[in-house]
Formats: structure tokens, sequence, C-alpha cells
């Protein structure tokens, strides 16, 4: 099994590259996708499948392109609606990459459709999630941003991320790596790290949105408080990307 970070700093956005036996899977490609088809040539192993966190705001995903290349599966979670040839994944399923399993958690909160995404190495033990804008490093993604899409307000939507990190997340192991989708410098959350890999022990330590005696209405005040305004390009990516 390799696991490979591909992080682009003006973006502060990392892609994933996991391959197993002679597949595959790319998480979050980026739009121009011939680094990825390119890396799988080397290592003569076949894209089966490119997985998305949720719908993005701040950038264009190659995921189409991606697809239309290799002949890779694109995978979304729950609730996802997207008007191209895609696998809406149910909360639970597992996805079977040459040894490795990746089990699809549905993490609502920053947006509806949002899922983490949990390895399993080639004994079935718990890896490491990717868990895109559902949990940062030292932070949580911002709540506010799907208010339109979700028809909720941003306070439900915090509601709703409370759930998702305590019953899907915070539940696993704590020798779990975290490999989220942004770090520092990105607009998807308000206290990122620079860091971009930790244990989940780590962070329930020292994430402020992790603290083990935070109630559901403290966690919605301080994830919804000093959030500033979205880029004004945010919603168009969106459109792009579904």
């Amino acid at each position: 099994m390799k696991i490979e970070q591909i992080y682009t700093g003006c973006l502060a956005q990392g892609t994933y590259y996991i391959r197993s036996e002679n597949e595959a899977i790319i998480i979050d490609p980026l739009r121009e996708v011939d680094p990825y088809i390119e890396k799988a040539a080397a290592d003569e192993v076949t894209i089966k499948y490119v997985l998305e966190t949720h719908f993005h705001a701040d950038f264009v995903s190659g995921h189409i392109d991606l697809a239309a290349k290799t002949g890779a599966t694109i995978v979304y979670g729950p609730t996802s609606q997207p008007k191209f040839n895609a696998h809406v994944a149910k909360d639970g399923e597992e996805l079977k990459v040459g040894k490795v399993i990746i089990k699809v958690l549905h993490t609502p909160g920053h947006t509806i459709e949002s899922v983490t995404y949990l390895l399993k190495d080639e004994n079935r033990k718990d890896y490491a999630i990717f868990s895109g804008d559902t949990l940062f490093l030292g932070d949580v993604g911002r709540p506010d941003l799907a208010q339109k899409a979700a028809h909720m307000t941003q306070e439900e939507l915090a509601g709703l991320l409370f759930d998702s990190l305590r019953t899907k997340i915070m539940t696993l192991a704590d020798d779990i790596i975290v490999y989220p989708a942004h770090g520092a410098g990105s607009a998807c959350g308000k206290n990122m790290s620079k860091d971009m890999v930790d244990t989940l022990g780590n962070q329930k330590k020292t994430n402020y949105a992790l603290r083990s005696n935070m109630t559901r209405d403290e966690f919605i005040k301080e994830v919804t408080d000093g959030l500033l305004p979205p880029p004004a390009y945010f919603p168009e990516n969106v459109k792009m990307n579904k």
C-alpha cells in the first residue's frame, strides 16, 4: 500500500493518490489530471476510483476528465445529485482497491453530501481517514458555505457537523492518521494548522472543535463565530463541479 499526498500550496489543497496491488484511487483531484495519469502509468496501476469528498467551492475538480481518460468511476457521498455519470455511495459502503478497503462515512455539516473516507489496510485494520473539509488539523470545515444548497442555516449545518464528528470520526481509534483536504491559507476554515498530517488522537487533544466536554450549543457558537465572507467565486466553482 502506498499513500501520497500531492499538496498545492497556492490553494492550500491536498489531493491523495493511494495504490494497492495493481489498482489506485485519486481523492479530490485538481483540474489538471495528466500528472495523476502519469503517476499511475509509472506505477503500472489502473486508476479504479476518483473519490470526491464533496462538491468543491474553492477549486475546479478534475474528476470528470480523469474518469473520461482512465475509465475510473467517480464516487460521491449520500444525498449528492451530480449531473454526470457517478456512483453515489451509501453511508458505510466499502470500496475494494487492491488489497485495501475504502469505507464511506457520511459526515454532513460542511456540506450535506460531505464524506470522510476511512482506509482499512491489508489486514482490514482502520489505518487513516481522508476527511475532506469535515475535519482539518486544528479546525473543522466552515458550515456557512452550503446554506443555500442545503436550505439550512449555518447553525443547523454546524449542528450536523457536530453530530458527524462525534458519531463517525471521534469514535475511531487515536492512532488513525488524519489526511485533510486543506491546510493553513484555505478559505474553507478559520483556524487551520500549517501541517497536513496528524493522528486523530492528537487532534482530539489540540483541536478546539473536538473537545470532549464540548456541548452541541458550544460547538455551534464557536464554529460559527468570526467567519469571514466567502470569496465571491465560490458559488461559480460549485456549479462547475456539479
